[in-house]
């Protein structure tokens, strides 16, 4: 195990440039027009899984998805064999200006690994391969089976992946699933997640009329579709109380006394979510009273506005609106039912439409929630190699996110353990400008990794749960 450290020490900046290569292709997924970037992350990928000692590595398809980098190494009979996922695609480099460094460089700066992917996800993609490798070239072999898919179109949903999983179950099945894809509620805190939310999405749409019509000779006298959109979101405002949407509760499991005297042990207060969120001073939160972040954002649903159009505002005109758009996300939780939450969220935004406008919501995806309980070998094992790498006792924590695979997968598995493992933290920004990674607590991740698939491989019999 100390020479596996060792090397990891010694090779720090190999690694680093390993992740520097991944990043610095814009493999975006979300426009479209980036298929050949994507491409040659995939190919790059597969590059450097045969040279951390993977085998039987290729590039993998399904119908029409973009390329998974998919790589193996099979050499411990009698041990577990670990399922290891990570996503080579990224989001665009939105808000340009506010970029402090080139998003497709990596570029350290205060203890941090500045660029696009390189927290979400292509971090994970090279402590996964930095712990293989420090295993290999100081062992000559692993202590567990390994199977490591990278996916490329997780940040456009996952579109392809659950056929994927059911064409390639053989090839895939495995006992653990490991996934660097969370978050660390605070720098050298390790976290392991234990629960994820789910989504249910909405377009929007309103119609009041068939053209455009100057506002000059119409306005006041034609129903404005944008005004009669935002009158209908407006319903949406919850201020600090439970969303009047009926039969939004209905179905949410209410946490336990336990779990909330969990949470509230857990560090944080306002100054730092302020400060983390780049929350407006004037501006305060919008939890229900009485509730911390972490249990609105673990086990509360939530419902965002993330896109609303009904004309450009660099090319504006003096015109009376025919139509107005909008795409709301609500985030689920156990035990919502995707289905039921859509036809309560159809029913609010389309009763009583103002003026008697066209009013049509269109679902346009779902993804379940996710919860596991945080016990057994393998939970022990993730916890006890965090506790290595990180020299302080993880916690177990919700997510306000989704990973809409993992349910699903573990399922198709069996009921494999899914051990979800931080690699953001608070000031990561993913999605966002500035997206960093922590260089320290990527560090303790590899270790961290490295006395994980130790700690699996000693499991009596194999057992994982």
């Amino acid at each position: 195990m100390q020479a596996a450290y060792d090397w990891l020490q010694k090779n720090h900046e190999k690694i680093i440039r390993n992740l520097a290569d991944l990043v610095a292709i814009p493999s975006i997924s979300t426009d479209g027009e980036h298929a050949h970037e994507i491409e040659r992350t995939a190919k790059l990928t597969c590059d450097q899984m045969r040279e951390a000692g993977l085998t039987n590595v290729e590039v993998l398809r399904v119908g029409s998805s973009l390329p998974y980098a998919y790589g193996e190494w099979l050499g411990a009979p009698g041990k577990p064999t670990v399922f290891l996922y990570a996503h080579h695609d990224v989001q665009p480099v939105n808000y340009r200006e506010q970029w402090e460094t080139d998003p497709w460089h990596l570029t350290r700066k205060d203890g941090r690994l500045y660029a696009r992917g390189a927290a979400d996800d292509k971090g994970a993609v090279a402590a996964q391969l930095g712990a293989i490798a420090a295993y290999m070239q100081t062992n000559g072999s692993l202590p567990v089976n390994i199977k490591m898919l990278v996916e490329g179109e997780e940040e456009v949903g996952s579109k392809n992946l659950m056929q994927f999983f059911e064409r390639h179950k053989s090839k895939l099945q495995s006992d653990v699933i490991i996934v660097c894809d969370t978050e660390n509620i605070e720098v050298g805190l390790p976290c392991i997640t234990y629960s994820l939310r789910g989504i249910v999405q909405a377009h929007v749409q309103v119609k009041s009329a068939e053209i455009p019509v100057h506002s000059g000779m119409a306005g006041g006298a034609l129903p404005d579709a944008a005004i009669a959109l935002n009158v209908l979101l407006s319903r949406l405002f919850w201020d600090n109380a439970p969303y009047n949407i009926p039969g939004m509760y209905d179905q949410v499991r209410q946490c336990t006394e336990k779990e909330k005297a969990a949470f509230r042990k857990l560090p944080g207060d306002e100054n730092k979510w302020r400060k983390d969120c780049g929350v407006l001073p004037q501006v305060r939160f919008a939890m229900e009273k009485g509730m911390t972040p972490y249990e609105q954002t673990w086990r509360r649903p939530a419902v965002t506005i993330i896109a609303q159009e009904a004309s450009n505002v660099k090319r504006a005109s003096n015109q009376v609106l025919p139509t107005a758009e909008a795409i709301v996300s609500c985030r689920i939780v156990p035990d919502q039912e995707p289905e039921k939450v859509f036809k309560s969220l159809e029913e609010v935004l389309t009763k009583d439409a103002p003026w008697g406008v066209q009013v049509t919501v269109t679902n346009t995806g779902m993804v379940g929630w996710w919860m596991t309980d945080p016990n057994g070998p393998a939970f022990e094992a993730a916890l006890g190699a965090l506790r290595k790498g990180f020299g302080k006792d993880p916690v177990a924590i919700g997510s306000g996110g989704s990973i809409g695979f993992v349910g699903p997968l573990a399922e198709l598995f069996g009921g494999a353990p899914a051990l979800l493992l931080g690699i953001e933290d608070p000031a990561s920004n993913a999605h966002a400008p500035n997206e960093s990674l922590h260089e320290g607590d990527f560090k303790k991740l590899m270790i961290s990794l490295v006395d994980l698939f130790d700690n699996l491989g000693k499991l009596p019999g194999g057992k994982v749960k």
